[in-house]
């Protein structure tokens, strides 16, 4: 179990990794971000980006999935008040296979609440050619070891 104490500054974590599949594309598109660019190849094909890609909620949401599985579920987290930051530097392309990392930036004890700590951090989704496609700075709460933990 990790802690608040058990982030450092410049630390950096692999979160794993997951592919797009046009499949997978389409069917979060259909759900949650229904343009054409994310659920109709064909049309896809005339816009700007030349064919099908994902959403950029699709990406974000795979980031967190893969940031639960690999990190949060094994923390005392206690939740976050938001992002600072997101951005989509670059189209997500079925075949792609994303991986994701997390660098803590800076971790700082709660003046207010003893109990628990302040983590701010960058998180990134890396395609198979090492470009960033995705990055965002979060802010998150994680408790803090008690005495004789």
């Amino acid at each position: 179990m990790r802690y608040f104490e058990d982030f450092v500054p410049g630390q950096t974590i692999e979160l794993g990794q997951r592919e797009f599949t046009s499949e997978s594309i389409i069917a979060f598109a259909r759900e949650y971000d229904p343009q054409t660019m994310h659920t109709d190849p064909e049309l896809a094909s005339g816009s700007p980006y030349g064919g099908l890609i994902a959403s950029g909620w699709h990406t974000a949401g795979a980031y967190m999935r893969l940031l639960v599985d690999n990190l949060i579920s094994d923390t005392v987290s206690l939740g976050s008040p938001g992002l600072d930051h997101l951005r989509w530097l670059k189209p997500v392309r079925p075949g792609d296979i994303l991986r994701a990392r997390i660098t803590i930036l800076e971790a700082t004890p709660s003046r207010s609440r003893p109990d628990r700590g302040i983590v701010r951090s960058r998180g990134e989704m890396i395609n198979q050619h090492d470009e960033v496609v995705m990055d965002v700075e979060a802010v998150n709460f994680y408790g803090r070891r008690l005495q004789g933990d």
